[in-house]
């Protein structure tokens, strides 16, 4: 299975895997952020914060896409 690029997560599926899936809290409303340029940065320097052994598990790389394999969610934040 390769890996998804945290960079191509939408802002929706990048709160709520962070929220959901890795349980962080105190993150502003998604209504709040979703539509700022500064929401997009924000929700992409809490995915820093975590082990990438943690965010291969969940099926996430900050490595670019092999271009060899077809997009996994060809729509970027």
């Amino acid at each position: 299975m390769a890996l998804m690029p945290i960079v191509e997560l939408g802002v929706a599926e990048a709160y709520e895997l962070l929220s959901g899936r890795f349980g962080i809290v105190g993150l502003p409303p998604l209504e709040a952020i979703e539509n700022e340029d500064w929401g997009r940065d924000f929700l992409l320097s809490r995915f820093q914060e975590l082990p990438a052994q943690a965010l291969a598990e969940a099926g996430l790389s900050w490595d670019d896409p092999d271009p060899d394999e077809p997009a996994v969610n060809p729509s970027p934040i």
